[in-house]
């Protein structure tokens, strides 16, 4: 390693120091103060004048080492100018200042991320330069080009250039204006008055602040020379000539000193012979169509001068017309092609000096005065004529075109749709697949029907529109007619094709629902089936089966039968009701039957277990009543006395009263034995009750019981000691549980003598008890009144 140089180490180290330290201070702080802006000497001055514009920034900043600004100036909002340097000012030249300067002016400066710009200030440059206008012919030929220039050389920007010319009298009249983007321009400029005329030109510049013209330019004199190229032109043997004449035109350029001068002859725009001379001519034979007016023309550069001949051709004879018998031609006519001309000059020309050709398809097919042939197709073409007169010129007829018309094929009767409804109106098409157009179709119908239909066109067709028909039969009554030749007969098509090709659809008649078995033999758990029939109608035909206190139908079916079935399994009663069917097919129209009322009947087991149940039940209730019977008489043997005994331990009571005792003395046997009976035959109900009631209460029962009046013819009772009786009442043994004591009365008569009613009750009453008593107990037994008719 070489030595290093001395004092090389402080600096690094100062420089690593400053670094540091402008680190440890963080980022850099500035501002932009201001910005301003001078123009220099001024803000108007004269075009020429060097102008200085001077920006200058001011920037406050932490002693930011290099900082660098970046200057901007625009005019106008269009930069022109832009420097980045580390001086706080720049100055922009403009020497010479012209007009395209004046305008607005600011400068911008941009310090690292912040900007600031300078108020606008405007520069007028006043004045124009004077253009100067060059012109490289002074004394051109009239109409002839030549080069003019104007220029502004010290001007800058879009200058818009303008040429005038001027004559010794009268205003400037502009010739032409061009837009350029420089300062100077050059056009080519033609002058057609002869003599002398002044030009000049200026120009102007378009700038924000407005548009601004210069002065004219010094003005040129310019002399226009006459041009003698004018030709003339002569037609022999004359301007008015016939077919056939031969027409010689001369056209002359006479007296020009120029070269390089060109003669044209032109009619309608077409050049029929051209020289590069002074003078031409041109033979033709005249025709029909060459009258009309010829032109000569003389051209030297761009300059041209015309001389006009008019000339009129005379025709001899008309052009050919070729016409055709017949005309209307069909294949397998024989057909004839004359050419024919009308003669305008007969004393020039005859009919025995024209010659006839006849061409097809510019084939030349025959000389003859006319041409025969059959139609057909491999005659039809384009046909021809010529008309020659010796051997000078001929003329051709018009085209023309011989196509033979092709004779209507059979025609076809069609359904339009191939569907045909019955009972609705329907379309017939009548259609050939052959003929040459217009064909005309004749439709003929039931009822004297006559209708027509004339088709012009490929696209169109002959359809009818008919009236409906109820029976498909009546298709054979159509013929439909197709025609289009005058002289041959009409083709004929049947109406029989139509039962072939059309699909036919019949309506559904109204429907009848049938119901299996019959609506009063249905009986719960049997199978019913609902037969819905029409008697006519196309298949398929559809099925609906509905019932009324139902929303919604039952089934539907499609069949290709005039019926269709529905079936109920296991019936029940909620099944019956009124039932009814719908009947529809592709015919759209929709049949209903009349309603069937079906009832069903209960199951046959069903009034069995019905019968078997009403004869249990009768039985059971004979042999009720019989068991009842036979417990009551048994009960009566068994019961039939009544016990009448002392009191016994518990203290009970009977009671009877006069009136009660009287009641029962009245009764005879016989009744006794019904009332018996009947309370026998009413209480049986009651029996059981009676008897749990007893179980549960186990006592003596008392009563009081009503003495009957006694009987005048019945022996009177002996007396036995008192009126009053203490007795116990035992009820029967039979249903009802004795008292504890085990004592049973059934019956007690009881006698009683008549003075004593009044010491023991009231009058007509008598009251007689039985009480058990330890001290007395007495009994009384009888036997049971007898049964009535017993």
């Amino acid at each position: 390693m070489g030595s290093r140089p001395p004092g090389l180490l402080p600096l690094l180290l100062l420089a690593c120091f400053t670094h540091s330290w402008h680190c440890a201070r963080g980022q850099s702080s500035y501002i932009i103060d201001a910005v301003g802006l001078t123009i220099l000497p001024g803000s108007t001055v004269q075009s020429g004048t060097a102008v200085t514009v001077r920006c200058r920034v001011s920037v406050s900043h932490n002693d930011i080492p290099h900082l660098t600004h970046t200057f901007q100036l625009t005019q106008d909002d269009v930069l022109i100018h832009s420097s980045t340097t580390a001086e706080d000012s720049i100055e922009y030249e403009i020497n010479p200042a012209r007009a395209a300067d004046s305008g607005n002016y600011e400068c911008r400066v941009t310090v690292k991320d912040k900007s600031k710009a300078s108020n606008r200030h405007k520069l007028d440059v006043t004045g124009l330069q004077t253009p100067n206008l060059d012109l490289n012919n002074l004394s051109p030929y009239e109409n002839e080009e030549f080069v003019a220039t104007c220029s502004a050389p010290e001007e800058k920007g879009s200058l818009i250039f303008r040429f005038y010319q001027r004559f010794r009298k009268g205003d400037p009249q502009k010739m032409k204006q061009l837009a350029t983007t420089g300062n100077s321009t050059e056009t080519t400029l033609t002058l057609k008055h002869i003599g002398d005329s002044f030009l000049f030109c200026d120009y102007e510049i378009n700038l924000v602040s407005g548009t601004r013209r210069s002065n004219n330019s010094e003005e040129i004199q310019v002399i226009i020379r006459a041009l003698n190229i004018s030709p003339v032109m002569n037609v022999l043997p004359s301007t008015d000539v016939f077919e056939g004449d031969v027409v010689t035109v001369f056209c002359t350029v006479v007296g020009s000193p120029l070269r390089n001068i060109e003669v044209f002859l032109t009619k309608d725009r077409r050049i029929l012979k051209q020289v590069r001379a002074t003078a031409l001519s041109h033979n033709f034979t005249a025709e029909e169509g060459d009258s009309g007016e010829l032109v000569c023309k003389a051209e030297w550069g761009n300059v041209q001068k015309e001389a006009y001949r008019a000339i009129t051709v005379r025709e001899l004879f008309s052009k050919p017309r070729l016409t055709v018998d017949p005309s209307d031609l069909f294949e397998g006519d024989r057909f004839t092609v004359s050419c024919s001309v009308s003669i305008y000059v007969p004393e020039k020309i005859s009919n025995e000096t024209i010659n006839y050709s006849y061409y097809k398809d510019k084939r030349r097919i025959t000389d003859a005065e006319t041409y025969t042939s059959m139609a057909n197709p491999h005659m039809n073409g384009n046909y021809t004529c010529n008309a020659q007169v010796s051997s000078k010129f001929n003329k051709e007829s018009p085209i023309l075109v011989i196509k033979a018309k092709v004779l209507v094929s059979k025609p076809v009767l069609s359904v339009v749709g191939g569907t045909l409804l019955l009972g609705k109106p329907f379309q017939l098409r009548c259609h050939s697949d052959g003929g040459t157009l217009p064909i005309t179709y004749t439709l003929h119908g039931p009822n004297r029907l006559t209708k027509q239909v004339v088709v012009s066109r490929r696209e169109e067709e002959a359809v009818f529109t008919l009236a409906a028909i109820f029976k498909s039969a009546d298709l054979n009554n159509f013929v439909c007619h197709a025609k289009n030749s005058p002289r041959k007969p009409p083709v004929i098509a049947l109406g029989e094709q139509l039962l072939r090709s059309t699909i036919i659809i019949e309506p559904v008649s109204e429907p009848a629902l049938t119901v299996y078995p019959s609506a009063g033999d249905i009986s719960e758990g049997l199978d019913m089936t609902l037969v819905c029939s029409v008697q006519k109608g196309s298949p398929p035909i559809n099925f609906t089966w509905y019932r009324r206190d139902e929303t919604g139908a039952l089934d539907s079916k499609t069949s290709n039968k005039l019926q269709g079935s529905f079936s109920i399994h296991n019936v029940q009663g909620t099944d019956g009701g009124e039932y009814y069917c719908v009947g529809t097919n592709q015919a759209q129209q929709t049949r209903q039957s009349p309603a069937v009322m079906i009832g069903v009947k209960m199951a046959g087991w069903k009034k069995g277990l019905i019968v078997v149940v009403c004869i249990l039940f009768i039985l059971a209730l004979v042999l009720v009543i019989a068991f009842r019977r036979r417990l009551l008489h048994f009960k009566r043997k068994n019961t039939g006395k009544l016990s009448v005994k002392s009191a016994s331990t518990k203290a009970e009571r009977l009671s009877l009263t006069q009136a009660e005792v009287n009641e029962a003395a009245n009764v005879t046997p016989g009744m006794m034995g019904k009332s018996i009976w009947s309370e026998h035959v009413s209480g049986s109900e009651s029996d059981d009750q009676n008897s749990a009631i007893a179980a549960e209460k186990p006592e003596p029962q008392y009563t009081e019981v009503q003495t009957p009046q006694p009987d005048p013819n019945r022996p009177v009772p002996v007396k036995q000691g008192t009126d009053t009786v203490y007795s116990e009442v035992r009820n029967s043994q039979q249903g009802v549980p004795e008292p504890a004591d085990g004592a049973s009365v059934e019956y007690a008569e009881l006698n009683h003598e008549a003075d004593h009613q009044g010491d023991h009750s009231a009058p007509g009453e008598q009251s007689v008890s039985a009480e058990h008593t330890p001290e007395a107990e007495s009994s009384v037994t009888t036997d049971a009144a007898a049964e009535p008719g017993e």
